[in-house]
């Protein structure tokens, strides 16, 4: 699944409008407000009404403008129904998106992935912005915001680098950010969500080898370690303070978190949390009610602040917060200077990117299962949808349906993409009752799913074809493979940065003129997030590891016709090489078979098709048995059938640079830099 902040300068345009769509009888699927009247979707959300309340609430305040993103107090992605400002005030409900609202004007900037999907959602009070870059939103507050006049915003929702972004840009050109300790859409939001009332809840004991106190303690020495000698810790992402301790709650939609904030001294252990919300049983099992070193003291949520701004006083200290995921509004009390120290991420984010031995072994079940749940759909669609008996929705439900008849499960890790034919050209498109197209033998499909267990965390996309694709089709998709496996093949030296090795997947696209505008992968988590920071092949992630955990998912988008993506999750293993130990390469733990209609064997490298054909036969080997014991016979003789071995490319057929040149290229910075 492609993250919400994955968006590269890559060229692909995703915008338009999209063919094929059902929208409501004789009405637009998307807005058009040069008409008169103006053309509204049945999609299309009045925000009249909200808009003149924020600006009432606004006008106390002498504010020209108010900044609202669509993150919560965490900064997290994936966010509650209560904090989904952004929606409540446009309509939009996109995964990331920023509205600034001034006395006469409502505008949206959105990158490419949700164009179409703002276009369908918002009303004519609002403008689009198709840019998500901070500078871009700051040019615009420059030129429409008078010289010297004040722009409110909430801190809770600013990250420490966000603000300090925003600020950089703003403060010459004389225009100056308000902090404003309530949040305006809240106080014109009356039927906002209240906090869930569900009980945290620890994992079961077969499932961690490392108990809470055992993270603790790690976590404090890597306190002890640091020469800035920082005498506290201060976590702020809810995946922080729920795998610190080996909890996990139901606060957020597909992700098992719980509201959380903890501080972590050397002797101290503050956990912020709705209190009426634990049991007594987890209060045993933190060592709630003494005060050593290993006693976790209980605080509510909502007194961070004041708690945080009782330690920074004290003589000596000094607190270590990651910039990345610790909001203004905590960072902003943390002074003077000397008193904070950052770094892009916590020690527990770096820390829980590596997973431990039993994570490992139990995140490897976890697909297994998921695998069988895929298998099913694709067996099944195969003979239903020459029916007509299919549409996005309900191919979107089964599979649901199948994971959760599996082992351990908790629900799917996202909203599942469910796409046909040009609604699979929006990387990010997810059917509704509006939208939902009929699944057809004439057109391509995108699946991409996931699903959550007790045990781990998955996330997979498959594209297939059941009547006959173009060339243009199934080169594109053949091209993508080639990129999945080039990565997933890779051997590279330790801590060499997935950066360094992104343009493997994009190679076959490139060489003749194609592309797609998404990240190439992310982190994965065990019953955590489905995009788990900071693993992954972006820049600012950071070098891999053994143990890592990776999605790899090139892709390519054909505006209003069609869409491929190839998605499996990996971890990163030794790799066995001829001259010295301790490389490394991925191990694909996805198991589900690539569509062999759509794959031209006749392109790609013996290299390549060696791997394809090894991957097939190690689905063989561990599905073949899973589905026994399940009794699925008719998967298993699906499964059986498309993983049968491929052809080797006939004498004189065109094949692709083998891996090791390509990756002796790409990687020449990365080795030169881990030889300094």
């Amino acid at each position: 699944m492609t993250p919400s902040s994955w968006v590269l300068l890559a060229s692909l345009v995703l915008g338009g409008s999209c063919s094929g769509v059902r929208p409501a009888a004789s009405a637009s699927s998307e807005r058009n407000c040069s008409a008169t009247p103006p053309i509204l979707p049945p999609t299309a959300v009045n925000t009249s009404h909200r808009l003149w309340e924020l600006r009432q609430a606004m006008a106390p305040f002498n504010i020209s403008a108010y900044i609202i993103p669509g993150t919560d107090a965490h900064l997290s992605e994936y966010i509650a129904e209560r904090d989904n400002r952004l929606a409540w005030i446009s309509g939009f409900t996109g995964s990331a998106g920023t509205a600034v609202v001034t006395k006469t004007r409502a505008v949206l900037w959105t990158d490419s992935r949700y164009w179409v999907q703002a276009e369908r959602q918002m009303d004519c009070n609002w403008e689009l912005v198709r840019d998500s870059s901070i500078s871009s939103i700051t040019d615009w507050l420059i030129s429409d915001v008078p010289d010297g006049k004040e722009i409110g915003f909430d801190p809770f929702l600013f990250s420490f680098d966000t603000f300090k972004s925003y600020d950089a840009n703003l403060a010459p050109a004389k225009r100056v950010l308000k902090s404003l300790q309530q949040n305006l859409v809240d106080e014109v939001w009356t039927e906002r969500p209240p906090v869930p009332k569900e009980n945290i809840f620890k994992l079961p004991d077969n499932f961690i080898e490392r108990t809470w106190q055992m993270k603790v303690e790690h976590i404090r020495q890597e306190i002890r370690n640091n020469a800035y000698k920082p005498t506290a810790v201060l976590l702020s992402a809810l995946d922080e303070t729920a795998w610190l301790f080996n909890l996990r709650g139901n606060d957020i939609p597909y992700n098992p978190f719980f509201y959380s904030y903890t501080l972590l001294t050397l002797d101290e252990i503050w956990l912020f949390v709705h209190m009426d919300r634990v049991p007594e049983e987890l209060k045993a099992y933190l060592n709630v009610g003494c005060y050593l070193a290993d006693c976790v003291q209980l605080l509510e949520y909502d007194t961070v602040r004041v708690r945080l701004g009782d330690y920074v006083v004290r003589s000596g200290v000094r607190v270590w917060i990651g910039t990345e995921y610790t909001t203004r509004a905590l960072s902003e009390l943390i002074t003077p200077e000397e008193k904070v120290l950052t770094s892009a991420f916590s020690p527990v984010l770096i820390t829980k990117a590596v997973k431990d031995a039993t994570e490992q072994r139990i995140l490897k079940d976890a697909h297994i299962r998921d695998a069988v749940a895929v298998m099913q759909l694709l067996a099944q669609l195969e003979n239903t949808v020459p029916k007509g008996t299919e549409n996005e929705l309900s191919a979107a439900n089964t599979v649901n349906g199948f994971r959760q008849a599996q082992k351990h499960s908790a629900g799917p890790s996202f909203e599942t993409i469910s796409a046909s034919g040009p609604n699979a050209a929006l990387a990010h498109y997810s059917p509704t009752n509006e939208t939902y197209r009929n699944l057809t033998v004439g057109e391509m499909y995108l699946l991409d799913s996931g699903g959550q267990y007790l045990d781990g965390t998955t996330d997979i996309t498959r594209t297939v074809h059941w009547g006959t694709p173009t060339e243009l089709q199934k080169e594109a998709y053949t091209r993508v493979l080639m990129g999945c496996i080039e990565i997933s093949r890779t051997i590279f030296p330790p801590r060499t940065r997935g950066v360094y090795m992104e343009m493997l997947g994009r190679r076959a696209l490139w060489e003749v003129g194609l592309n797609y505008g998404h990240g190439t992968g992310h982190g994965v988590g065990n019953y955590f997030g489905v995009h788990e920071w900071p693993v992954g092949f972006q820049s600012n992630n950071i070098p891999f590891e053994q143990g890592m955990f990776t999605s790899i998912e090139p892709g390519y988008y054909k505006e209003n016709e069609f869409g491929i993506r190839i998605e499996d999750v990996a971890v990163v293993v030794p790799a066995a090489t001829k001259h010295t130990v301790g490389y490394l390469t991925f191990e694909t733990v996805s198991l589900v078979p690539y569509d062999r209609k759509l794959i031209d064997i006749s392109i790609m490298s013996p290299e390549q098709l060696n791997w394809l054909d090894a991957y097939y036969q190690k689905i063989r080997t561990i599905m073949g048995p899973e589905l026994e014991r399940q009794g699925l016979t008719d998967v298993h003789a699906w499964m059986m059938k498309n993983t049968e071995p491929l052809r080797t490319p006939t004498a004189g057929a065109p094949a692709t640079l083998p891996s090791l040149g390509l990756t002796l290229v790409v990687l020449a910075q990365a080795l030169l830099q881990h030889l300094c």
